[in-house]
């Protein structure tokens, strides 16, 4: 990747919540003393943290980044990353590449999105997700078990269609199996997988980093990606917005904003003792 050095400057700059992460430099002094009592949470709140940083990263995104550049000419398409194409990922493609960092670092943390009328038939809930399903689409809210087979803590958590760009791809696509889906609609379930009940401070932080990480290595690759355009106009990357004009802002500015809008709760949680 050739944005590899600012990808790690990035990385050691940005932050769970506000807790600066352990990779880059440790736990921050006010609160060696909370890492070091091993403080535990459960496996359920944890997957709730990150969920929520999932859910602000992903809100972003999608109404910022594909909404709004899609009103400045800007494109994005599931085959982005062929090299006769010169656009960024739909927002459940940059989940998938969130997915795929994290599935590459040493971190067991599993993620992937489903729904009960997906685009790609692979990712249709099956067995008791199908059940658990039909209680998120009823109530919205989480569902956790334990996933026998595979000897994962599992936590489902609502996905919904919170912007135009998600409704208007999904009943647009060729082989999509729904075709009205309306704003505010449940359209699917992130799910979550972890193989402890309970962790410590820093398998925690561990987990938020991991995400992080990932949330950094797609966005660096679609910037990657916009460097080789040839044919499109290239929007000027730096501090500023789509919804300003031809803009898209550098990894840095990007989870900048997300750390803001997520950092309250996740220090809520990191912060309580047991």
């Amino acid at each position: 990747m050739k944005n590899i050095i600012k990808f790690l400057n990035i990385v050691c700059t940005i932050a769970a919540g506000s807790i600066s992460l352990i990779s880059c430099g440790g736990v921050p002094e006010d609160n060696k003393v909370l890492a070091s009592t091993e403080n535990v949470f459960s496996v359920e709140e944890v997957l709730e943290m990150v969920a929520k940083e999932n859910d602000v990263t992903r809100t972003l995104y999608t109404k910022a980044i594909v909404g709004k550049g899609k009103t400045q000419g800007m494109k994005f398409d599931e085959d982005w990353r062929k090299d006769d194409v010169e656009a960024g990922p739909l927002p459940a493609l940059f989940l998938r590449g969130v997915a795929t960092s994290i599935k590459k670092s040493p971190v067991p943390l599993g993620l992937y999105l489903g729904s009960d009328f997906p685009i790609n038939a692979a990712n249709k809930f099956e067995g008791k997700q199908a059940v658990l399903f039909e209680q998120i689409k009823e109530n919205q809210k989480p569902q956790f078990f334990y996933d026998q087979d595979q000897k994962l803590h599992t936590a489902m958590f609502v996905d919904i269609a919170s912007a135009d760009a998600c409704v208007t791809c999904h009943n647009n696509h060729t082989q999509t199996a729904k075709n009205d889906w309306k704003l505010g609609d449940v359209m699917g379930a992130t799910t979550w997988q972890y193989p402890k009940d309970s962790l410590n401070y820093k398998e925690t932080i561990a987990v938020l980093n991991s995400y992080a990480k990932g949330t950094v290595a797609i966005y660096m690759e679609y910037l990657d990606e916009i460097e080789a355009f040839e044919k499109s106009e290239k929007p000027v990357i730096g501090d500023k917005w789509p919804a300003e004009g031809n803009y898209l802002p550098t990894a840095a500015v990007f989870l900048d904003s997300v750390k803001k809008l997520a950092s309250y709760e996740t220090m809520k949680h990191l912060v309580t003792t047991k």
